[in-house]
């Protein structure tokens, strides 16, 4: 072994790691001398053309269904501070709608499942350590539950010897992507608890994907079929292009991602050729993760993606560090059996930008009682881009829209360029361009 892995595992392990961080941190660092082992070069795979469809599933009976709930558990990805839209605590918090939350939504939703069905269906959610305090304050009284991801060193990009900044010896560490979330069930003990408990299966989702609410036929069906992991899909559009794709290479379905594209290769953002893109949204038998974590603590093995960054990230000036990630959704190219899914695209809303927020945030989406956010748009709804110089930033984009958001229901595309303040009212139709400085009077109706 390299001195430099050495040097990180030794400085992981000096800050409590668990043996099964320490046996995923080591792979990771294997796979950092062979960078090219996770590449998938696109004349090498196959697209798929046999995915089944959600629609095509079965409705359980509300005994069956019953009896499959009652071995499930919910768990929210929620390790993310939104700093990309300026927010200095956990983005699940941001309002969503009037009042309400992405983290009082998700609530709302498992307890409407708790209550029709009369089962537990614990709630967790996979913390960072910021997020965890704020987070869990708000679902006081929901008995939701949750565990910390993981945290390794980050690597000086010259030398890939763990980075030192005394500045903020915090900034030393990084999470390793949510492809931590296995190695982080079972370090936390969460794991062994759940199926200690009698609960099964787990579905997975991003906390701001609030369309990924739980569907009984898929879960009676990943116990019917017994299927160890299931992954959601959606048709690929030209948005998704950037998005983690499905192939078949070597027989095995696999997940591509941007960086395991060779360099040179342009076949990444054919959508018509790939077809089905990653949700995030996953379905994991618990028992056969353990399965596999028995046989390797380090399992299940996921291609590595390497992150560029500076230690700082705020300071461009400060040291350059790479950080060794993976992603939860390739599990799929290494567990046999493992299945994706054809769901449609309301299972996949979720909110990267303030662009995103703005149409969730409008008329173009309802909130039920039961906490699903209704599409009230016909077609593929509404595409917003915002202009990232005064919209980016939460603050400043409050502040373009003192009065609420305008009416999408009937938009196509808003693309704003320029400093543009809406008032009270605004409805937008059709395909609308505006340019600023402008003020849209309270009231108007802009038609393409």
């Amino acid at each position: 072994m390299e001195a430099y892995a050495r040097a990180t595992l030794s400085k992981a392990e000096k800050d409590g790691a668990h043996p099964a961080e320490l046996a995923a941190l080591r792979r990771r660092l294997d796979q950092v001398e062979a960078p090219r082992a996770g590449l998938l070069p696109g004349d090498e795979l196959e697209p798929l053309t046999d995915v089944p469809g959600l629609d095509d599933l079965p409705e359980p009976s509300v005994e069956r269904a019953r009896e499959v709930l009652d071995q499930l558990a919910v768990v929210k990805l929620n390790g993310g501070l939104g700093t990309s839209m300026g927010l200095s605590g956990p983005k699940s918090l941001l309002e969503v709608k009037p009042g309400r939350s992405f983290l009082g939504i998700i609530a709302t939703q498992v307890l409407a499942v708790r209550k029709r069905y009369g089962v537990r269906l614990p709630l967790l959610l996979m913390n960072s350590a910021t997020t965890r305090g704020p987070s869990m304050a708000a679902l006081e009284g929901t008995g939701a539950e949750d565990f910390l991801q993981g945290r390794e060193p980050k690597l000086r990009a010259d030398t890939l010897f763990p980075v030192e900044w005394p500045a903020d010896p915090t900034l030393e560490w990084c999470p390793p992507g949510h492809g931590d979330l296995y190695t982080a069930l079972t370090a936390s003990g969460t794991l062994d608890k759940l199926l200690d408990a009698g609960v099964r299966w787990c579905f997975v989702s991003n906390a701001d994907n609030l369309g990924a609410t739980l569907d009984v036929r898929l879960a009676a069906w990943m116990a019917a079929e017994q299927v160890p992991f299931a992954m959601e899909v959606v048709r690929g559009t030209p948005a998704d292009r950037k998005g983690g794709h499905l192939a078949r290479y070597r027989g095995r379905v696999v997940l591509r991602e941007t960086a395991q594209v060779p360099d040179g290769d342009d076949s990444f953002s054919d959508v018509e050729r790939w077809r089905y893109y990653n949700t995030n949204n996953l379905w994991i038998d618990l028992r056969a993760l353990r399965r596999l974590q028995e046989a390797d603590p380090a399992d299940p093995e996921l291609p590595l993606i390497v992150n560029r960054k500076t230690v700082d990230p705020k300071d461009p000036s400060s040291t350059p560090v790479i950080q060794l990630e993976t992603a939860m959704g390739a599990a799929i190219g290494s567990i046999d059996g493992a299945r994706p899914v054809l769901v449609p695209r309301t299972r996949f809303a979720p909110v990267k930008t303030t662009d995103d927020l703005l149409v969730v945030r409008s008329d173009a989406y309802e909130l039920t009682a039961d906490g699903h956010m209704r599409p009230s748009f016909d077609g593929s709804g509404p595409v917003v881009t915002l202009d990232p110089a005064h919209f980016r930033l939460m603050p400043a984009f409050d502040q373009h829209f003192p009065a609420g958001p305008p009416s999408l229901r009937e938009a196509t595309h808003l693309t704003v360029d320029g400093d543009v303040t809406f008032g009270a009212d605004v409805t937008i139709e059709g395909d609308v361009h505006l340019t600023g400085p402008l003020t849209v009077p309270d009231g108007e109706t802009l038609r393409g």
